[in-house]
């Protein structure tokens, strides 16, 4: 086998919760396309279905659909069921389910006198069950999932968790503090589990994904009337030293390096895949 390949992934049987997504979809096209077994999960069956066949028409891999929730042990111990009887035990999980709300976002980035009697639109008129279930979304819907299935991986003596976390767990963006502080403690319990299962060979790591369209964030970064750049995309843009908005397609590199035995030395880092933002300090 050649060390410089991803080979070693072949046959590998990986669950990826939100496997209906677009970033999703993104990151299991990789993995089949290296021979990984792929269990897409999703709160919705269709979705979980229609990535799961695009994966067997465009690669040939062997994939299934799986419905359950991710802030349901119960329903993810039953999903594990299903796929153990499909495709085998478990060697990779990917944490691909999460989100924002704008139940949870501010309509202004700063309070300041002009807007003092308009609090209801900043932090003091967020919804706390918003609050809470961008929170649980993120963070239990992580949590649980890695309770459900790691217990395959103890069992057969190996294996590799990789999260997917943020930019805004690095640096917390204005409006959307339920989403950056239930990123933040992705990153946190991905250090914190990597140092646990480190003795029994699990390896736990974390990519940080920075300004990606996607249907949880389009209505920040895009004027649904007009179609054009929202002020606050351009404000994304112009502190990104690339220019652009990231790809799905851009993950892809650094999941099969993650997933596979290149980097069988490597647990508990948080990648962040951001064009540049993170370092860039604006001047």
């Amino acid at each position: 086998m050649n060390q410089f390949s991803f080979d070693n992934l072949k046959d590998k049987v990986c669950v990826i919760t939100g496997g209906g997504g677009v970033i999703g979809n993104a990151i299991a096209k990789c993995l089949s396309a290296v021979g990984v077994k792929i269990a897409v999960i999703d709160l919705l069956k269709d979705a979980a279905d229609k990535t799961a066949k695009t994966l067997f028409d465009e690669t040939g891999a062997q994939a299934i659909g799986v419905q359950a929730s991710v802030l349901d042990k119960e329903s993810l111990l039953k999903a594990k069921k299903e796929i153990n009887s499909a495709l085998g035990k478990i060697d990779i999980l990917i944490n691909c389910a999460g989100g924002n709300s704008p139940l949870a976002t501010t309509q202004y980035e700063f309070i300041e006198k002009d807007n003092l009697n308009e609090l209801e639109k900043t932090f003091f008129g967020l919804d706390v069950e918003g609050f809470r279930k961008v929170f649980d979304l993120n963070f239990l819907g992580t949590l649980l999932p890695t309770m459900a299935f790691t217990t395959d991986m103890i069992e057969k003596g190996g294996g590799s968790v990789l999260n997917i976390s943020s930019m805004n767990s690095f640096r917390p963006l204005t409006k959307i503090p339920a989403y950056s502080a239930a990123k933040a403690s992705i990153n946190n319990f991905t250090e914190w589990l990597a140092v646990h299962l480190a003795k029994v060979n699990i390896r736990v790591n974390a990519l940080a994904p920075g300004f990606f369209l996607t249907n949880q964030n389009r209505f920040l970064l895009i004027d649904e009337k007009t179609g054009n750049l929202t002020a606050r995309g351009n404000k994304i843009l112009t502190a990104t030293p690339m220019g652009k908005f990231g790809e799905p397609e851009d993950l892809q590199g650094a999941v099969l390096y993650l997933l596979s035995d290149l980097s069988k030395f490597v647990t508990g880092v948080v990648i962040p895949i951001d064009g540049g933002f993170n370092v860039y300090s604006g001047v």
